[in-house]
């Protein structure tokens, strides 16, 4: 089976990363946090022959999804003119409510109020399988309630989100954020996977689960 691979494309005022994920050689890919301008990364993708599959959501704020709508409905659009079902957005169950509302999730004050939705609202522990990929779903609260990350086991890849950055966590101080609960999210559940796991965070460069075991000053 072919290899996965990631793309990566930094988007919108806060510089949040926006990966695509794919098996080398196929066309179909996993859209994570379309952060913004979703046409635009419909188009790019479409330019370079890619179609997308699913659309995964670590986390509901406006940085990662004010191109959701505009993603969503044009790869759905497509994806029913070849006879495909429609796209679908995926998204941690806990987070429902801070994707609907435009103070939560920080849109407001950003001065591009958003409500947002997914498609598949899904729980900790739960496979997702999409694009011939199988990932599963790893709930770490903190950064926001219903915050989670993706893990591909076959790959080695951590989708974090806000959740974890190199050598640093994501910020806690907007609402439903707890900065004890997000320590203890990425201790109990993100320190246990492998060392060599290589996580793609939410803003910044990519990183090791054995390197912040060392150096994160945040959960020494």
């Amino acid at each position: 089976m072919a290899q996965i691979k990631i793309g990566r494309m930094v988007l919108g005022v806060c510089q949040t990363n926006c990966y695509f994920l794919y098996r080398e050689g196929e066309k179909d890919c996993i859209v994570v946090d379309p952060a913004d301008k979703g046409g635009d990364i419909y188009r790019a993708l479409q330019k370079n022959g890619f179609r997308t599959a699913g659309i995964l959501l670590t986390h509901g704020h406006f940085d990662h999804i004010w191109g959701l709508d505009g993603l969503r409905d044009a790869a759905s659009a497509a994806a029913e003119a070849d006879g495909l079902e429609p796209v679908r957005a995926y998204a941690c169950q806990e987070e429902r409510e801070l994707l609907k509302d435009a103070h939560q999730n920080v849109s407001e004050q950003a001065g591009r109020p958003c409500s947002a939705y997914a498609d598949v609202y899904v729980k900790d522990g739960q496979e997702i399988a999409l694009a011939g990929m199988t990932c599963r779903v790893i709930a770490t609260p903190g950064h926001t309630a219903g915050g989670c990350c993706y893990y591909f086991e076959e790959a080695g890849f951590l989708m974090a989100g806000d959740t974890l950055f190199a050598e640093s966590v994501g910020r806690t101080d907007f609402p439903t954020g707890s900065m004890g609960t997000l320590v203890r999210s990425i201790k109990d559940k993100l320190f246990i996977l492998p060392e060599e796991t290589k996580v793609y965070p939410g803003h910044g460069e990519s990183t090791t689960i054995g390197h912040e075991k060392k150096y994160n000053p945040f959960c020494g």
